[in-house]
């Protein structure tokens, strides 16, 4: 395979692994430009909170509204609530969340670097800085799957079945956008 070849390929592969995290932020990559990272949410909340949200009971209710604000913190709302993470996965759980905030805040400095340096950029500077961008993604995912993959295995079959749809659905929407 040729190196343009590989580098396409492997930039595909990481556009739909952010697609899989669900966030629209610095994983989620939009005409060159990038917000926050998947499965990252930019607001932080109390500690307190998501600790109140993993003892509570699992429903079948919708999931809260996302926080506009903090896209990040808003995605972690958003999974606790949809997976019903129970006080037994708590340490699990708040793995993942480290996981998640890290890689949005590289993410966000990333961005923050490219967005500083972007007048100033030569086209090579430009193809330099999107692949920092994928470096960037595929590091964070490479922390994101072992968490997950601890959280995972500690769910119920109930709680593996929303999450396989929630991340199948993610999938098919960015194999549809890169179908078009």
């Amino acid at each position: 395979m040729s190196s343009f070849a590989q580098s396409t390929a492997r930039g595909l592969a990481a556009a739909t692994l952010f697609g899989l995290i669900g966030v629209a932020g610095p994983f989620a990559i939009a005409a060159g430009n990038f917000a926050a990272p998947v499965g990252v949410v930019q607001s932080a909340s109390p500690p307190e909170t998501l600790a109140q949200a993993a003892t509570s009971s699992a429903t079948t209710e919708a999931a809260p509204p996302a926080d506009k604000s903090d896209p990040v913190e808003a995605h972690i709302k958003e999974l606790h609530s949809r997976l019903h993470i129970t006080t037994a996965q708590q340490t699990q759980w708040n793995t993942l969340v480290d996981v998640m905030r890290d890689n949005a805040k590289a993410m966000m400095n990333l961005q923050k670097q490219r967005g500083q340096d972007a007048k100033a950029m030569s086209a090579v500077d430009a193809v330099k800085s999107y692949q920092a961008v994928i470096e960037a993604h595929e590091a964070g995912m490479a922390k994101f799957v072992p968490a997950f993959q601890a959280l995972y295995d500690s769910m119920s079959d109930a709680q593996k079945k929303t999450a396989d749809a929630m991340f199948r659905g993610k999938v098919r929407s960015a194999a549809a956008k890169e179908s078009k």
